[in-house]
């Protein structure tokens, strides 16, 4: 059974942790195929945007512990886990794709999941969906981002609450903190998140790009640095045969 399945369909890319026996789980096999199968999306020039999801009824209950030995690195700190964009689960350290990414999340969502599914752009969740920061019982740290992505997303206070407390929350938590920007019934959630990457699909994609570009790139910087970096990334698209083809579509409105 493959661990990681990924289907096309019409410019978007859909990525799915296939362990639902395990609650998808992330081992070493799994987490090289995620790898793989983001690198892909990143470099295909067909696929604009993709959705990671879980097969069953979970999103994903982070590392497998069983299998802790296939996700470490060769040492502590060994390189290219910390900078060459893997980290444990695969992909989490990857900064570079500038496509849009959703994450469409139904049952458990802890510990790696939830860093997994911070790493994401736009979160989705069922309303079965479950959040929390679990490997806090295990002295298991958060090594895929969760430190950063967390409290950039929910705010320190919240961010902090869920990192030292690991305690769980619901999707109306989820929601109301910011954490999910929409909840919707299990059944439907891969449809309202292929529906959602539908519409961003079907935008020119130069400006749109550069745009999430510019945000992760200023992110902590001074205002003055950060709008340098929007201006650097952005202009261009001003003088753009995409932007002047969108002008003319605006004036042909009625």
């Amino acid at each position: 059974m493959e661990k990681v399945i990924v289907e096309k369909q019409d410019g978007i890319t859909i990525i799915r942790i296939n362990r639902p026996q395990k609650h998808n789980c992330i081992d070493g096999e799994t987490a090289l195929l995620l790898q793989q199968a983001w690198v892909g999306f990143r470099d295909d020039p067909e696929s604009n945007v993709a959705i990671l999801t879980g097969e069953g009824s979970s999103f994903s209950s982070g590392a497998d512990l069983k299998a802790i030995e296939s996700l470490r690195p060769r040492e502590q700190y060994d390189a290219d886990f910390a900078y060459n964009g893997k980290g444990y689960l695969g992909f989490t350290r990857m900064t570079d794709i500038f496509k849009p990414t959703i994450a469409a999340i139904d049952g458990y969502c802890f510990a790696g999941g939830l860093e997994m599914a911070a790493w994401c752009d736009i979160r989705i969740a069922s309303k079965e969906a479950e959040f929390g920061c679990l490997e806090r019982r295990w002295n298991v740290p958060l090594v895929d981002g969760g430190t950063q992505r967390i409290p950039r997303i929910v705010g320190w206070g919240r961010g902090m609450d869920l990192i030292l407390t690991g305690r769980k929350i619901d999707a109306a938590t989820a929601l109301d903190w910011g954490l999910v920007t929409e909840v919707v019934e299990s059944d439907n959630l891969l449809g309202r998140a292929i529906e959602l990457a539908q519409q961003i699909a079907s935008y020119p994609q130069g400006s749109l790009r550069s745009d999430k570009q510019s945000a992760l790139r200023g992110w902590g910087l001074s205002l003055e640095e950060a709008l340098r970096i929007e201006c650097q990334l952005g202009m261009p698209h001003t003088k753009s045969f995409e932007t002047e083809e969108g002008l003319m579509k605006f004036n042909k409105r009625k």
